[in-house]
């Protein structure tokens, strides 16, 4: 299990160039959009009979995504990001665990 701080100090390739502190929200995947020249295409291809015309991914290796860091300044807004190790379980600004403490 991953907790990360909902701040975090550290540098901030912006106009700062310097450490400041920075908010820290996961990246989350947007919206596909209908127009992309890869959807367009695929979707020209689909049209008609024949079934389905490009191969569909079914073996999967992977049960965990790599989780990336959205870094936003908070002097000067400009947003980085930061990538970390995979992980099942990823929480952010969750309580600190006490040093020391068994988990049960």
């Amino acid at each position: 299990m991953v907790n990360i701080p909902k701040t975090r100090k550290t540098y901030c390739p912006g106009k700062c160039n310097k450490h400041t502190v920075h908010k820290v929200s996961q990246y989350k995947v947007g919206k596909p959009s209908v127009f992309a020249q890869g959807k367009r295409r695929y979707d020209r291809k689909q049209k008609g009979f024949g079934g389905q015309t490009k191969p569909v991914f079914h073996k999967k290796a992977k049960t965990t995504k790599k989780i990336v860091l959205r870094l936003e300044c908070t002097e000067c807004q400009k947003k980085h990001q930061q990538a970390i190790k995979r992980c099942k379980h990823f929480e952010l600004g969750g309580d600190k665990k006490a040093k020391g403490a068994t988990a049960y």
